[in-house]
């Protein structure tokens, strides 16, 4: 008496008193072979009580000229939901992860294996999918590590000349209150604080330090 079905995820048992029927694997070899390659069940070597229902044969399948229900010589099992009982797997697969994870005791051993794994994933972080990725990339980087030196060349010369003006006015402003041809005092109001309070003997040897970095 059958017990129930040898399809993968099929979950029919035997019942007299629904309509369906159960039915024996081949005794022919070729034909029992076919049927288990059909089945799609890893390692799966049938027995004398190992039965398919009938769910997985079409209707062309059976022989419904007796008074019982039989499959014809040449008949096949064809209907199969491989689908649903890979999911079902799946999903058996990853509960039995999360028990295992959820009854894993977190130690300090495990936490520092934790933070050591998450910071190897950071420092590798930068990683490229091939060698041609990584080329261009490094090519990009170094056309703007030389347009920012570019830029910051421009900006020190302009530094440079902008403090040499400031360093010649000064020393005018200077020679013309030393000569009184302005009024004492009035470099305070033209001149920047830290320019004003240099004496002159100061500026003229700035003044000569600029030119000699100029001519240099």
């Amino acid at each position: 008496m059958p017990t129930n079905c040898a399809a993968a995820g099929c979950a029919t048992t035997y019942n007299k008193h629904i309509n369906i029927s159960f039915h024996r694997f081949p005794l022919d070899p070729k034909r029992r072979k076919e049927w288990v390659r059909l089945v799609r069940r890893k390692n799966f070597v049938p027995g004398k009580h190992t039965f398919l229902c009938s769910k997985h044969f079409e209707a062309s399948c059976f022989d419904l000229t007796g008074q019982t229900r039989r499959l014809k010589m040449d008949a096949v099992p064809t209907i199969f939901d491989f689908c649903t009982h890979i999911k079902s797997m799946k999903l058996k697969s990853r509960n039995l992860l999360k028990k295992n994870n959820s009854c894993t005791p977190t130690g300090p051993s495990n936490l520092k294996s934790s933070i050591s794994s998450q910071q190897v994933l950071l420092e590798h972080s930068y990683a490229f999918r091939n060698p041609m990725e990584a080329k261009k990339r490094i090519i990009k980087l170094e056309k703007e590590i030389a347009s920012l030196r570019r830029k910051m060349k421009t900006c020190l010369q302009k530094e440079r000349r902008a403090t040499r003006r400031w360093i010649k006015a000064a020393c005018l402003v200077k020679n013309l209150e030393t000569n009184n041809a302005l009024r004492k005092g009035t470099s305070e109001y033209i001149l920047p604080a830290a320019l004003n309070s240099l004496a002159l003997e100061d500026f003229k040897i700035l003044e000569q330090d600029q030119q000699g970095k100029t001519l240099s």
